[in-house]
């Protein structure tokens, strides 16, 4: 009977077995001196090509911006920003902090109770119509609008302390 073998020797240690020389002491490999080049990972050679290799410049650290800063800006970035109260110049309100089970009807009758209301719009996403948590109404005057703001901003409302301002107008929302 003959055996095959798999053209591998079959004595030889696979992977990282100890080699030894003729006089059993172990085989040591030679170091040298002078240290190799560090390899420069993917994101170094890609700084490199696109800063000629020259060293990143180090940035003075920024003072917070005050106006127009954005929520990454600040240093607690995952905190709520402050609404900015908006004053009432026309018969618009935006009402915010809105319970999602509100519906129009719901904020008709309560801002009805302030003066005559006009419109009441509870914003919703186009793919699902689930409430956004704020709305728009339409007073029929002015100063029943500001009236509105004075009874029902921080009013309990479904379970939510509504934040009732005046609504910014077109043109000022598109310019900042």
């Amino acid at each position: 009977m003959t055996t095959h073998s798999s053209g591998r020797g079959s004595r030889r240690p696979r992977g990282g077995g100890s080699r030894r020389r003729g006089d059993d002491r172990p085989y040591r490999q030679k170091t040298s001196t002078a240290k190799a080049p560090v390899k420069k990972s993917l994101w170094d050679k890609f700084l490199d090509f696109f800063t000629n290799g020259s060293p990143p410049i180090a940035r003075a650290p920024q003072e917070p911006r005050t106006n127009g800063s954005h929520a990454s800006d600040s240093p607690r970035a995952n905190s709520p920003r402050k609404p900015e109260s908006v004053e009432v110049t026309t018969p618009r309100l935006y009402v915010g902090n809105l319970s999602f089970e509100a519906t129009e009807s719901d904020l008709f009758e309560l801002f009805n109770g302030v003066g005559q209301v006009q419109n009441a719009e509870v914003v919703t996403y186009k793919h699902n119509q689930r409430s956004k948590g704020f709305a728009f109404v339409q007073m029929q005057t002015v100063e029943e609008a500001q009236r509105a703001v004075q009874e029902l901003h921080d009013k309990d409302f479904l379970g939510r302390k509504l934040l009732v301002s005046g609504a910014k107008s077109s043109e000022h929302h598109s310019a900042s």
